[in-house]
């Protein structure tokens, strides 16, 4: 056999090699298939891809939906991992559509909306002009910012469960992930009230969200008069004192992003204890796909929705939860020395793992053309219950991307 034969033999064996055994690699490759098939349904620039109908086709949300800018991050992660000049464009032009989102003062989650679109953006192609309009969305969250409590305020009201309270002043868990715009607005300017408002919500969230054992309540309302405390309750978990799975995860990320700007011990050790809280449930499955709430079912555990056990044969799992969990502990393991830098980059892993089985990861053409399966948005709202999640892509990739920079012994940032 001739040289350049066996040559053209051994590379292509050794390139079939690595991608069969390159976690990256198969899930970029599965991720770019499931989204050259969305780009060609996803052409109305004001409608965003988000989950499935009830007919299991794709479902579109509006520019003032909390997730709109998740599906510009996914084709900004998918130009990161291929350097493909196609996507970058694709990428661009979903980023833009949000621009007038910059100016939303209504929604506490302008930091998803805008820092998983603009901030990577920006992240990516150095384009100065993403900056002004990163800075004008930090300028329009903090104007929901309440010095007497100490916080931004997420949802405009919040209704209790029992139909008779209503609430000002809610404060959910979700907020902490908000924060990271606020940061990067204060880098960019050189002006630290975004960064001071961060942290002190920051603090404010650590001393009334969490419990001894760390984990978190969903919803803490506040008198925004004198920043006393109304009540403590959830929305989207099983109950007011159970443990929301995906509320878990928004704090974990959150608190580990939080360190990582202010290089604060205090929050560290706050990223750890949560990060314990989580990977010692009893109740999450071996694949460390965990239930969308850790308490459903549970003795003491007492929801004040209408909640139908039989309407769920098996209680659905959440594997947005899951793909947030293993982008934050790839994150903290950096952090950490040791037994725990082992224990968290480990259980990351291994969470990416399951997600790349066919039992969470999709086939492309199926699945309104996401990466991620089984996922759940609020079983108490009766909606997005075992479908797939546009930010569960997006924390998948991230993690993806999290690992490969790891490995490659690189900052993740």
């Amino acid at each position: 056999m001739r040289l350049v034969n066996i040559i053209v033999i051994l590379f292509s064996s050794m390139i079939f090699s690595t991608d069969k055994s390159d976690i990256v690699a198969e899930n970029f490759s599965i991720a770019s298939a499931h989204y050259q098939r969305m780009r060609k349904i996803a052409t109305d620039l004001q409608q965003y891809p988000k989950s499935i109908n009830g007919t299991g086709n794709t479902s579109f949300t509006s520019i003032k939906d909390w997730t709109g800018g998740f599906w510009p991050g996914c084709l900004w992660f998918i130009y990161e991992y291929s350097n493909d000049p196609d996507w970058k464009r694709e990428a661009i032009k979903w980023t833009e559509s949000l621009e007038q989102n910059q100016y939303n003062k209504e929604n506490h989650d302008i930091g998803f909306m805008m820092n998983c679109s603009y901030g990577n953006a920006l992240r990516l192609t150095g384009n100065e002009k993403y900056k002004d309009v990163l800075v004008q969305s930090a300028k329009s969250l903090i104007s929901r910012y309440n010095d007497h409590v100490g916080a931004i305020k997420s949802w405009n009201i919040f209704r209790s469960w029992d139909k008779q309270s209503v609430y000002q002043f809610p404060v959910i868990i979700d907020n902490m992930m908000n924060l990271e715009l606020l940061f990067y607005a204060s880098r960019l300017t050189g002006d630290d009230i975004y960064k001071k408002i961060a942290i002190k919500h920051a603090e404010t969230t650590m001393k009334n969200h969490y419990r001894k054992d760390y984990s978190s309540y969903h919803v803490v309302c506040y008198n925004h008069i004198n920043g006393s405390i109304l009540t403590k309750e959830t929305a989207q978990g099983f109950s007011d004192n159970s443990s929301w799975a995906r509320g878990q995860a928004w704090g974990l990320y959150g608190f580990t992003m939080v360190y990582r700007e202010t290089k604060d011990i205090k929050f560290l050790e706050q990223a750890y204890h949560i990060a314990d809280f989580y990977l010692a449930d009893t109740t999450t499955p071996s694949d460390k796909i965990p239930f969308w709430d850790f308490n459903v079912n549970q003795p003491g555990f007492i929801p004040r929705w209408k909640y139908e056990s039989k309407l769920f044969k098996t209680i659905p799992r959440d594997a947005s939860a899951a793909a947030i969990v293993s982008s934050a502990l790839f994150e903290l393991s950096t952090y950490a020395k040791g037994a725990a830098k082992e224990k968290y980059f480990n259980a990351a892993y291994e969470i990416i793992q399951s997600l790349s089985t066919k039992a969470y990861r999709a086939q492309p053409g199926s699945n309104g053309n996401f990466i991620l399966k089984h996922c759940v948005g609020s079983i108490p709202h009766g909606s997005e219950i075992d479908v797939p999640l546009v930010y569960a892509d997006y924390y998948f990739l991230e993690a993806l991307l999290r690992y490969k920079k790891i490995k490659a012994h690189k900052s993740i940032y």
